[in-house]
């Protein structure tokens, strides 16, 4: 679809009040939208004196192109999972346009307790579940103008919600799509009660590579004590799409948390993805991956966020550059006066494939407590000539030589993964965009 069939009608008033009005929501939950968009009038647009945002350049973007979620058309076909295949899942759910289109839940998880769906559909039915974790408001609201834009519009998101003590064996996956020039704005919202464990695959993908469109997206992941979650993200958008979104987990006294990134589409990305340990004993393992080609810019802002003590936090963010294309990571490890005998850990390795890309890699350390061990790493350099020399003299051609030496760059965090699927579908997708390096 094009976008010149949307009729944008801009995030106005009025367009605000029309959203909520075709909305089938309990009181408490359009109070809470009513003042995200009082905030969203507030603030203003980032721009590049404020220090996040000082390497991320979003002039071009016009924000009155779109139209608000559920204006956008429904026509078209979901784009094929990529996660998933050849993998037997627990469940299924997927939104197109921020409208949700499909949702299953086998017999003995809904049998168990386990909600699985559009956040849409769930909310209405199991308010009384759901509303104390909606209203926690994990990712702040107030942030910046985008944090405000989404609380007030989130349409079509997905939740997860797993009892006390329930063990979910099968993946469980969730697929946002987007049409040409749509717009996206779904909320993940993912809850483990005391004790409890589930993989969630989670993915976003357009009906075409290159095209174009408006995410506007938040993640909210609770991890309660001795819970534990393992969540993949891919963001797999066209080539054309303005990427903003805001992610956060908190992990409970004994949880832990295995979450993976993969950043592959968009035209522009700014991501602030937070990790708080709020809990003794509480860990969390962060893993991205970062390829990018054409004129692509991703921004990804880390934050591991130590609250309480005995915690551990370990990251790997490795980024791949062809092309023109720029990657930004700024990472943070901020530890609290409580947080005593904390041991974190982030590093970030960049690979360039061009002359004309740029990674910039800024780690950083904010420690308030006396007892601590924590470390940062950050590395860039070129491919070695040598090392595709020595691939083509034993029968490969230039393009293979490079996607090995690309494959074997990702392999440190591919080894982190224990979801072979996951493994499987990041090197495909990544292969599958690696161009030979002298063009």
């Amino acid at each position: 679809m094009s976008s010149t069939t949307l009729t944008p009608v801009g995030f106005s008033r009025e367009s605000f009040e029309s959203f909520l009005a075709a909305r089938d929501e309990p009181g408490w939950m359009s109070d809470l939208r009513r003042a995200a968009w009082q905030r969203f009038e507030e603030l203003p647009m980032p721009s590049r004196n404020d220090e996040e945002w000082m390497r991320t350049d979003i002039r071009l973007f016009r924000l009155d192109k779109y139209s608000t979620p559920g204006d956008a058309e429904q026509s078209g076909q979901l784009p094929p999972a990529l996660l998933s295949a050849g993998v037997e899942v627990g469940g299924r759910t997927a939104s197109l346009n921020s409208r949700p289109v499909e949702s299953s839940l086998s017999d003995e998880l809904a049998g168990q307790g386990v909600l699985f769906g559009s956040l849409d559909e769930l909310l209405p039915e199991h308010g009384d579940v759901l509303r104390p974790y909606v209203e926690r408001r994990v990712v702040d609201p107030g942030y910046d103008k985008f944090a405000a834009l989404h609380a007030a519009f989130w349409s079509g998101g997905s939740v997860l919600f797993v009892p006390k003590k329930v063990r979910v064996e099968q993946p469980l996956h969730a697929l946002a799509a987007m049409t040409d020039g749509g717009v996206d704005f779904t909320k993940t919202l993912v809850v483990l009660e005391q004790g409890a464990e589930a993989t969630l695959l989670s993915e976003t993908a357009s009906s075409d590579p290159a095209a174009g469109g408006f995410h506007c997206g938040s993640i909210e992941l609770i991890v309660e004590p001795e819970a534990r979650l393992r969540y993949v993200n891919l963001q797999n958008w066209g080539g054309g799409v303005w990427h903003f979104a805001h992610q956060k987990a908190h992990v409970a006294s004994r949880a832990g948390l295995q979450w993976t990134i993969g950043a592959l589409g968009a035209r522009l990305a700014k991501v602030n993805q937070h990790v708080a340990l709020t809990g003794q004993d509480a860990e969390a393992q962060v893993n991205g991956v970062m390829f990018t080609h054409g004129k692509q810019h991703l921004s990804y802002n880390t934050h591991q966020h130590h609250e309480a003590a005995h915690c551990r936090s370990d990251l790997l963010y490795k980024a791949a550059l062809q092309d023109q294309s720029r990657t930004v990571w700024r990472g943070m490890i901020k530890v609290d006066e409580a947080a005593q005998r904390t041991d974190a850990y982030q590093r970030n390795d960049n690979l360039m494939l061009s002359q004309a890309s740029r990674a910039d890699s800024i780690p950083g350390l904010e420690i308030e407590a006396d007892d601590v061990r924590c470390t940062h790493g950050s590395t860039a350099g070129r491919v070695d000539d040598n090392q595709i020399f020595y691939a083509m003299t034993r029968g490969y051609t230039r393009t293979e030589a490079v996607r090995m030496i690309v494959a074997g760059f990702f392999q440190q965090v591919f080894d982190r993964i224990t979801i072979e699927s996951v493994r499987d579908a990041l090197g495909r997708a990544i292969g599958d965009r690696v161009r030979d390096i002298s063009e």
